[in-house]
């Protein structure tokens, strides 16, 4: 019993991250560009439109990250000081993402573009990070 929710747990992990970062990747690499083509008034309606579809999944996915993040730490606690380390800065990163998140699914955002690049180089190195705390937290 205790293995299956501990699989539950890092897929429903893995896969807020996928629906938060992809999301955040797809808009900052395909979205922006395209609605930076459009005239000024139509960019604002049409960003402000896409934040308010994006905001249910985005508080979605951080919900389920600090719920199955806080269970993924009280399973690893007592690790190496290495293994603590990066886990801390992938913390104080995912808070950042979590920060800026919010930010973006505001309306009327003009930084909209300036904090999805934030959120997108800060989730690419919380993946990298958890791939290294992969590789650590086997035997």
């Amino acid at each position: 019993m205790t293995e299956a929710l501990n699989v539950l747990m890092r897929w429903l992990h893995i896969t807020a991250a996928v629906v938060l970062i992809g999301g955040v990747l797809y808009a900052r690499l395909v979205v922006a560009p395209a609605i930076a083509s459009l005239p000024a008034a139509e960019q604002d309606t049409l960003g402000d439109a896409m934040a308010t579809r994006f905001r249910r999944l985005l508080f979605l996915a951080v919900l389920f990250l600090l719920a199955t993040g806080a269970y993924n730490v009280i399973l690893n606690l007592g690790r190496g000081a290495l293994y603590q380390t990066l886990l801390g800065i992938k913390i104080l990163l995912a808070l950042h993402v979590f920060a800026a998140g919010i930010l973006i699914v505001k309306a009327n955002n003009p930084k909209r573009t300036r904090q999805l690049t934030g959120v997108m180089i800060s989730g690419l190195i919380i993946i990298a990070i958890s791939a290294v705390l992969r590789q650590l937290h086997l035997p």
